[in-house]
């Protein structure tokens, strides 16, 4: 018998403002384009690509393009689209602490663990 299996979309679990602030958070601390891309994407359709692509002032298909792991957006649609989902873009100068290499936290959310296993799993 074969096994049936159904589509995961990450967008279903990250509804709340916080769980996608979360997402983001760890997305940009990772430092990696594609998870990042990713991770607004996410955010994106979770809140709905069509009315995310209008505030950011592009198409719906160019957002989807952007926001596709092997996407890379240019800043105006990046600024424009976290404007839009409500975030904020900022920068610090990095301790001496976050410059070595950082050791992972034991103690991660269920729901961003699945996401990063997700990820990991389509990626490879």
């Amino acid at each position: 018998m074969a096994i049936r299996t159904t589509r995961f979309d990450p967008a279903e679990y990250v509804r709340t403002p916080e769980d996608q602030a979360d997402l983001l958070n760890d997305a940009l601390g990772s430092g990696d384009a594609g998870y990042i891309t990713s991770a607004l994407g996410i955010i994106a359709r979770a809140r709905g690509m069509t009315e995310v692509a209008r505030g950011a002032g592009v198409t719906r298909e160019a957002l989807y393009k952007s926001f596709s792991p092997k996407g890379d957006p240019r800043l105006t649609t990046l600024l424009g689209a976290l404007t839009t989902l409500g975030f904020k873009l900022s920068a610090r100068k990095m301790t001496v602490a976050e410059k070595k290499p950082r050791k992972r936290a034991t103690k991660v959310d269920p729901k961003i663990r699945r996401l990063r296993e997700r990820r990991s799993a389509i990626a490879a």
